[in-house]
């Protein structure tokens, strides 16, 4: 099946919801205007009739019938000083209330009306613009990763080609195929962040917590992602004191140590710098610290930071690593686990700090407690 998508669509949606607003509040002012007509006429009808009957009451106290009789005949007419049938006043002021009250209930029912329609609508136009910017992420996302995924694809071509046709001496072969083998390992990578992020965000997972050491933990994710901070020329130091232990899931560990760790190798690539992880105890869990001094990020960007697609902007330009997934990951994995990651940063420039909390484990109990989504 084939999906017809009309680009104009989205631009008339707008000018179509100010229509109807706009169309909506000259309907209630009509409405509250008719109202009003419709209250004085009635008013001037019933006014009409009170002195057709205040001429009925004086021919009726012509022919000798008593004021009291006529008054329970016509309870809106009563003699004045003079002796003269009238319309009582209190049956005109009651007529004007009357028509004040109608009006009132009226602007009472519109403006309601209004306001719940203003909200509706309020609503309606966030949820376009909410939608509106997820696209163009979405949009940004799938051109860096089709980018992210033609480098590797194009040097894994030239590598089977270059094998293939020139035929290329032992020592020459091996470092081709082990090219090759980074190029696979960057695809996977960016395909399993894919993938995960999908699982994450339809809640999809399992985790199986248990007592974990976070110094090894620590440690072999540092060995993991060491080649690539040695070719950005960027310094990894692990500085987790021994006889940390979390209560988690092994495998979100690892997911969220190695996500951290090159979010901050892509900050500190342009300038080689440093990349120190630490931890500490405290009464909530253990914090686990991963501090870089590269790029950092505004305030704004922070708190962006782990939305879908989201990538920071440095300088002129648009960091070109990484999906955009790698911190989403993080906090969805964080919201599972029921711990929490925030990030700071003194500014762009100055680096940055990403704090993830895990309950810590007691005693020497391990755990096969599962918790799902």
């Amino acid at each position: 099946m084939v999906t017809r998508v009309f680009p104009g669509s989205g631009r008339l949606l707008r000018p179509t919801i100010i229509a109807l607003l706009v169309i909506s509040v000259v309907q209630v002012c009509w409405w509250m205007w008719d109202q009003a007509n419709y209250a004085r006429q009635n008013m001037e009808r019933v006014h009409a009739l009170y002195v057709d009957d205040a001429v009925a009451a004086r021919r009726l106290a012509a022919t000798g019938m008593s004021t009291e009789a006529i008054h329970v005949l016509f309870p809106h007419i009563e003699a004045d000083g003079d002796g003269n049938l009238i319309i009582a006043p209190e049956a005109v002021t009651a007529l004007e209330d009357g028509r004040q009250k109608h009006i009132t209930q009226y602007i009472w029912e519109s403006g309601f009306f209004l306001c719940v329609l203003a909200a509706c609508i309020a609503i309606l136009w966030r949820g376009l613009h909410e939608e509106r910017e997820v696209r163009r992420q979405q949009d940004n996302f799938l051109a860096h990763v089709s980018h992210q995924f033609k480098t590797p694809l194009a040097s894994l071509r030239l590598s089977v080609e270059t094998l293939v046709k020139r035929q290329p001496p032992p020592e020459y072969a091996q470092q081709l195929a082990q090219r090759m083998l980074d190029d696979l390992s960057r695809l996977e990578g960016m395909v399993t962040k894919i993938l995960d992020s999908a699982r994450l965000n339809r809640g999809r997972v399992i985790f199986h917590n248990t007592r974990i050491e976070l110094a090894a933990a620590v440690d072999n994710v540092v060995s993991r992602v060491m080649d690539m901070a040695q070719k950005h020329n960027v310094t990894l130091q692990a500085e987790v004191p021994a006889g940390l232990a979390i209560h988690a899931d092994p495998l979100a560990v690892e997911n969220v140590l190695r996500n951290l760790l090159e979010n901050a190798i892509a900050a500190t690539a342009r300038t080689g710098g440093k990349v120190v992880v630490s931890a500490k105890s405290d009464r909530d869990g253990i914090d686990v610290l991963v501090k870089d001094n590269g790029t950092g990020f505004t305030a704004e960007d922070g708190r962006r930071l782990f939305e879908k697609f989201q990538r920071i902007e440095t300088g002129d330009q648009v960091s070109s690593t990484g999906t955009g997934l790698g911190l989403f990951i993080v906090r969805r994995i964080m919201h599972f686990e029921h711990g929490r990651v925030s990030a700071s940063s003194a500014g762009p420039g100055r680096g940055a700090t990403f704090t993830v909390t895990w309950p810590q484990a007691i005693g020497d109990a391990v755990g096969d407690e599962g918790a799902s989504a």
